[in-house]
């Protein structure tokens, strides 16, 4: 739980300090690694990664993953030529 809190304070961190398409790409990648967390760690390790069923929350993170990154590579960066 301590590493998925530390890339979420990474990823807003970088949205703050105007790198928004890193930090929500940082997002992404955070909700990917806790979809993998999820789906090898048996329900007593993952604390409050479980909210449903182990299926469920996989398809959730990895669908939230998937989103926030297509979101993050597919707008364009305004003033950048």
């Amino acid at each position: 739980m301590a590493i998925l809190l530390a890339g979420i304070v990474v990823s807003l961190l970088l949205m703050v300090f105007d790198r928004w398409r890193r930090g929500a790409f940082a997002l992404g990648a955070v909700a990917f690694i806790g979809a993998v967390l999820r789906a090898c760690l048996p329900s007593t390790r993952v604390g409050l990664l479980v909210v449903r069923s182990r299926a469920f929350d996989v398809v959730f993170y990895v669908a939230t993953a998937v989103l926030v990154i297509w979101l993050s590579l597919s707008v364009d960066a305004l003033g950048t030529g």
